[in-house]
């Protein structure tokens, strides 16, 4: 069995004396593991960093053994974001949820394509909010997607300020009645692109995408609490918007 592509490298651990297992996205076999020989070593150390983009050959005898990997660095992206704290908190984020979140093989070339976009822009004014919406674009593949185009009540598309906990739609605030305060609030930004503004309003993006991710990463079986780098990003973020 063979496979030629690319991939990001999401995670490596330790394999025997040398070697090491990485896990990458890949937009045709998903989220992968594979054995890279030597890959504890020196010389791979800077070419296996987290978010590093990756010409990848892949053999195994069989298609379900873990197989190994041959590696090329294409683009090395933790480079970029040194100098960044939020950027590098935020490709810390992106990794460790796309490792707790996907499926083995389970191939996602949209949400490859959305992932390269996303630390593409590192760094850039309005990445937090990028990453906001990439978590929208994340639910949407994990089968929690989020109803934002309408109110869920009177099918009005204007005016929609909150979002049931419980369905994911989107509702307008003069409809929610006495139930507004077991909403939860509806950044405008989200759907209509650009900036947050004020640090409150970018924080409303990250607790109602993080209430959903919990839920989905509890219907995975596993802990619904969200891995520690995306708390990091969220009050690194939330401190350089002051």
């Amino acid at each position: 069995m063979e496979w030629r592509g690319e991939g990001l490298l999401l995670g490596l651990r330790r394999h025997g004396e040398g070697a090491a297992i990485i896990e990458v996205l890949t937009p045709d076999l998903g989220r992968h593991a594979g054995v890279v020989r030597g890959g504890a070593g020196r010389r791979l150390a800077p070419v296996l960093q987290p978010g590093a983009q990756l010409a990848l050959v892949w053999r195994a005898r069989l298609s379900e053994h873990i197989g190994t990997f041959t590696v090329e660095l294409l683009r090395p992206r933790i480079a970029e974001a040194l100098g960044d704290r939020v950027a590098l908190q935020g490709l810390g984020a992106v990794c460790a949820l796309l490792l707790r979140a996907l499926p083995e093989r389970a191939p996602e070339p949209g949400l490859y394509a959305a992932t390269c976009a996303l630390l593409d822009a590192l760094g850039a004014p309005d990445w937090p909010e990028d990453y906001v919406r990439w978590e929208v674009d994340l639910l949407g593949t994990l089968g929690q997607g989020l109803d934002l185009g309408s109110c869920a009540i009177t099918g009005a598309t204007e005016g929609l300020t909150h979002v049931s906990p419980r369905t994911g739609r989107a509702v307008r605030g003069d409809a929610a009645g006495g139930w507004a305060e077991r909403l939860l609030p509806l950044p405008g930004w989200i759907a209509a692109g650009g900036a947050a503004g004020p640090a409150g309003a970018l924080e409303a993006g990250f607790a109602l995408t993080g209430h959903f991710l919990g839920r989905a990463l509890a219907s995975l079986g596993g802990d619904a609490a969200l891995p520690e780098a995306r708390a990091r990003l969220v009050a690194a973020a939330l401190r350089a918007r002051g």
